[in-house]
């Protein structure tokens, strides 16, 4: 005879206490998720403040060893991090790392690489710190890679999907790669093998994203900081060339911050007129910046001064004196900016009074300090009457 199935020491009621838990804590669960998303959707929409308060509410709900824990962590300090308050980020990263300590997490639980890598940029200390803690993003990266080029063919999406999401996370571990080589070239750059890390990390980060244009600006500074001019102006072209005929919205366009310092290695290497081309872009896009009208006016210097030396023209077909005709008024225009935004870099100041004063020490001082912007690039035929009725309408 089959032996009975024994009967439940619970009674009833014990075993109904314990279904309202379980449905408790599945509603609990449910309503965890919800503000998570809630949270993430405020902060994309930049409301950080409500977006904290949702976060909050969701860790609370979840508690400190429930699943999601990980991801309640790292989205609060996201959202601490756009609030400005940058020790409560930290604490938050840091206790999402204790309960993720490689990375090895699903992410919609709060594993992978986010906590390392806002890390990595908060630290206090820098150095080293900053490049432990992007070691640690990068072994994270790299392990996601793997388990993903293995499985490609398991996963319920389509190849294209597929390769992008690959091609996503080798982006991202070259953007950490060259975030460390800056560390680098900057706080580390006394270490006795910091070029040899140098080489090591753009070669893996060029390989892994060849077609990502901040990796080849990466290269580019590391080759200038060798004096190999010719590579780095090699590194900027192919940097250039992945983007420059794309659209201002597309998003394979580099962020602003990048571009800017783009054009500041574009001077560097003697490029002038293409730092011209992607400062004016960037004026395009927003002319409120103090910093990008002194880069154009500081390329066009540079190009004009050139031109004079070479008694050439530039491939627009302009003299010296007319390319420092347009830097005189990008110069007058930072300026003029820089005053009303209350702008604090006194050494930009500085410089492009210098520049402004030896351009017109050469063509005098038609217009001066109050010579007023033009939306057309027509600068080498304005006459004193246009300038004197632009300088009315600005006022």
């Amino acid at each position: 005879m089959a032996p009975t199935k024994p009967k439940s020491s619970k009674g009833p009621k014990e075993r109904a206490r314990e279904r309202a838990r379980a449905a408790k804590a599945a509603s609990a669960s449910a309503n965890s998720r919800e503000l998570l998303a809630r949270a993430t959707a405020l902060l994309e929409e930049g409301d950080a403040v409500n977006a904290a308060k949702s976060a909050l509410a969701a860790y609370e709900g979840i508690g400190e060893t429930g699943r999601q824990a990980g991801a309640a962590l790292t989205l609060l300090g996201h959202i601490h991090v756009e609030l400005g308050e940058i020790e409560k980020a930290r604490e938050y990263f840091l206790a999402a790392v204790g309960v993720d300590a490689d990375g090895s997490l699903p992410e919609d639980l709060g594993g992978g690489c986010e906590k390392f890598l806002w890390l990595a940029q908060l630290s206090e200390e820098g150095g080293q710190d900053s490049v432990s803690w992007f070691e640690r993003g990068a072994a994270a990266l790299r392990t996601q890679i793997q388990v993903l080029s293995e499985k490609l063919d398991s996963l319920p999406l389509t190849c294209a999907q597929q390769e992008a999401v690959v091609n996503e996370k080798k982006r991202k571990l070259a953007d950490a790669l060259c975030a460390v080589t800056e560390v680098y070239m900057t706080d580390l750059s006394w270490e006795e093998d910091a070029e040899q890390r140098c080489e090591a990390l753009i070669t893996e980060a060029t390989m892994l994203a060849p077609d990502v244009p901040e990796t080849w600006q990466t290269v580019a500074n590391v080759r200038i900081s060798q004096l190999r001019m010719e590579e780095a102006q090699a590194a900027l072209k192919r940097s250039l060339g992945v983007w420059m005929d794309l659209p201002p919205e597309d998003t394979g366009v580099p962020a602003f911050a990048t571009r800017v310092a783009l054009v500041r290695l574009l001077i560097e290497v003697g490029m002038e007129e293409e730092a011209i081309e992607v400062a004016e872009r960037l004026i395009s896009e927003d002319d409120t910046s103090v910093e990008v009208w002194y880069l154009g006016g500081y390329a066009r210097y540079m190009l004009g001064e050139k031109l004079k030396q070479k008694g050439e023209r530039s491939s627009d077909d302009q003299d010296w004196q007319a390319v420092w005709k347009s830097s005189r008024k990008r110069l007058a225009q930072c300026l003029r900016i820089f005053e009303v935004e209350e702008y604090e870099d006194e050494r930009l100041r500085e410089h492009a009074n210098e520049l402004l004063a030896s351009i017109r020490k050469e063509l005098g001082d038609e217009g001066g300090e109050d010579e007023a912007w033009e939306d057309t690039d027509d600068e080498d035929d304005d006459s004193d009457d246009d300038e004197s009725d632009e300088d009315a309408e600005m006022q």
